[in-house]
């Protein structure tokens, strides 16, 4: 296997995005927090999963807030702990699912870069079936493969802004992470 170049090395890559943080996007089950630890390793960059910063925030479990706020409180509160945590800086950023619905996150995940896990369906399908975690958004359905479909074909033109796509096929995270440092020269050069 090939040695990265010093343009391209972990530490260089680091120095290049002077601390601008990576947001990573994707449906639920993409592997977003799977890919963020070992990505945000590899750049000496923190991690930080916005769902448990948001767990946090409203002293709650996720489905909890959906439950006794809704989905538009969720969404709310998740604009609000986006906000915060756009103020730090060198970190990797495993967003919800949801996050690029409302415009004004936009704002926020574009002072950074924003790295789209694109999952194909049967994949995602798979994770969630395969996670006890519960997900507020499929809890209610009786069709969580149609619900699903359903989410993909109204998010899949938001993620598709990212400024990078990476397919996801279901290879290790910490394959899926040295994908990204490799495609990210490319996108600091357009920046």
């Amino acid at each position: 296997m090939p040695q990265p170049s010093a343009q391209t090395s972990p530490q260089a890559l680091s120095e290049r995005l002077g601390g601008i943080n990576i947001y990573l996007v994707g449906m639920m089950g993409a592997g977003k927090s799977a890919v963020g630890r070992p990505l945000a390793d590899a750049l000496g960059y923190r991690f930080v999963d916005a769902d448990q910063v948001l767990e946090q925030a409203a002293g709650r479990p996720i489905p909890d807030v959906f439950r006794t706020d809704g989905e538009a409180g969720f969404r709310e509160l998740e604009a609000s702990v986006l906000a915060r945590i756009s103020a730090w800086h060198s970190l990797v950023v495993a967003t919800g699912g949801g996050v690029v619905l409302r415009r004004e996150n936009w704002g926020q995940l574009q002072q950074g870069l924003v790295v789209w896990l694109d999952a194909p369906l049967p994949l995602v399908l798979e994770r969630l079936n395969a996670d006890p975690t519960p997900r507020p958004l499929m809890q209610a359905s009786t069709d969580p493969a149609m619900s699903l479909a359903e989410l993909m074909a109204q998010r899949q033109p938001l993620y598709a802004q990212a400024d990078l796509q990476i397919q996801q096929d279901g290879r290790p995270a910490g394959a899926v992470a040295q994908q990204v440092l490799e495609a990210l020269p490319g996108v600091l050069k357009d920046r």
